[in-house]
């Protein structure tokens, strides 16, 4: 069987973007700057030297939240190329932490990104004889650059501002390179900046939880940001069908029936105001309290404050049986290549399962997390599958416009 074709780069030149080079002000991430570079960029073809490749992407269950995409390629180096003090190797005075690592492949005429991000180690293994040498490079998506990169007052804020404009100005505050943003106009507005030392990805998150939307680096490397409506839209198109018999073949199911992703009291109060409350007496009363507080958001009002802990709760007061993730063979000849490399973030999927006694269990989910496993004879992804993350009723919706079952979102 045909299988995708493998590219894997690694960009030695400075700074965030991927094909055009960049500097972050010397390397010092910390005062934020990431500007243009005239130095041609030294892209190097690690494709043939690659051993395998371990990319992990997604949004952590119990936490609730978007984390940092991270890979590890490792690389067979019989000359030595990867030590840092060989100087006859063609990569010597460019190994350094944070260039920029690409992951993609092609099918059918198609390309699709694996990962995109930033070295963070250079790990130097031997057999036990030590005749054969590798090296597993790591690295992290744009997430680690703006963890690091603190800032406090962000230019060009002011109260009324989209949640979508607020993200502009925090990404232009770091100097973050336009050409890798795809940011919503956001459905409500902000506060003005509060002007406090935080790191860049923090100032993101809060209006993140402020907007009840999406934002999240994709494949390519760039940040996105999904609004209220298009988050939960999303939810709206034609899911993938996973099945035993006449859809796609999955294996591993992991199942969960728990309470651990249950809300059924949220607390949230905006910067300078009260706190706001809402809680679901029939939830509690069937799973005893399950709390969260969000605090000190720059949503501009407390109604705002109070429809954040409403959608909250009615997002996640109840539970049922769920599927937390499956596992796609890009070896077994049933799947269809090309329409499992397209997924990512959003795409809707129902799985169907038939249990041994014969009864089926049947979920409607979005795909929420990435995992690939690649090696010369396997090709493994573990995608992580959720309830959609923000409930709202969508109308002609078999599965989420439901009268007297999904909420009206605000």
């Amino acid at each position: 069987m045909s299988l995708p074709i493998l590219n894997i780069s690694l960009d030695f030149s400075s700074g965030a973007t991927f094909g055009n080079p960049f500097i972050l002000d010397s390397g010092i991430l910390g005062i934020n700057i990431l500007a243009d570079s005239s130095t041609p960029a030294l892209i190097v073809d690690l494709t043939d030297l690659t051993r395998q490749i371990s990319i992990r992407r997604g949004r952590n269950i119990n936490r609730d939240t978007y984390e940092a995409g991270t890979c590890t390629v490792r690389i067979y180096d019989p000359n030595g190329d990867f030590n840092p003090q060989n100087p006859a190797s063609p990569y010597f005075g460019n190994l350094t932490p944070l260039r920029k690592l690409r992951i993609s492949a092609t099918y059918s005429g198609t390309d699709y990104f694996l990962f995109s991000g930033y070295t963070t180690d250079y790990i130097y293994t031997y057999d036990q004889a030590e005749n054969v040498s590798y090296v597993d490079i790591k690295a992290a998506d744009a997430f680690r650059l703006l963890n690091m990169a603190a800032i406090t007052s962000v230019a060009g804020t002011s109260a009324g501002q989209d949640t979508g404009t607020r993200l502009e100005k925090i990404l232009d505050q770091v100097d973050f390179p336009s050409s890798m943003r795809n940011i919503d106009i956001g459905n409500s507005t902000t506060l003005a900046d509060p002007a406090t030392s935080r790191t860049t990805l923090a100032a993101i998150q809060n209006v993140e939880t402020s907007e009840q939307g999406a934002f999240y680096i994709n494949p390519q490397g760039n940040v996105v940001f999904k609004n209220r409506s298009n988050t939960i839209g999303s939810a709206s198109g034609n899911p993938i069908q996973f099945n035993q018999t006449t859809g796609i073949p999955y294996k591993n199911l992991v199942f969960a029936f728990d309470d651990k992703l249950i809300v059924n009291q949220a607390n949230v109060s905006k910067i300078g105001g009260s706190v706001q409350t809402f809680s679901d007496a029939a939830s509690i009363a069937a799973y005893f309290p399950h709390s969260v507080t969000y605090s000190d958001l720059v949503v501009q009002t407390d109604t705002d404050a109070a429809n954040i802990a409403a959608i909250v709760v009615g997002t996640r007061s109840t539970t049922t049986i769920r599927i937390d993730q499956m596992t796609i063979d890009l070896y077994d000849a049933l799947v269809p290549i090309g329409t499992i490399m397209g997924m990512d973030y959003f795409t809707n999927v129902e799985i169907e399962n038939t249990q041994p006694s014969g009864t089926t269990i049947t979920k409607n989910l979005q795909i929420q997390g990435i995992n690939w496993e690649i090696s010369p004879n396997s090709w493994i992804g573990n995608y992580t599958t959720l309830e959609p993350i923000v409930d709202g009723f969508i109308l002609d919706s078999s599965a989420y416009g439901l009268l007297d079952d999904d909420i009206l979102s605000y």
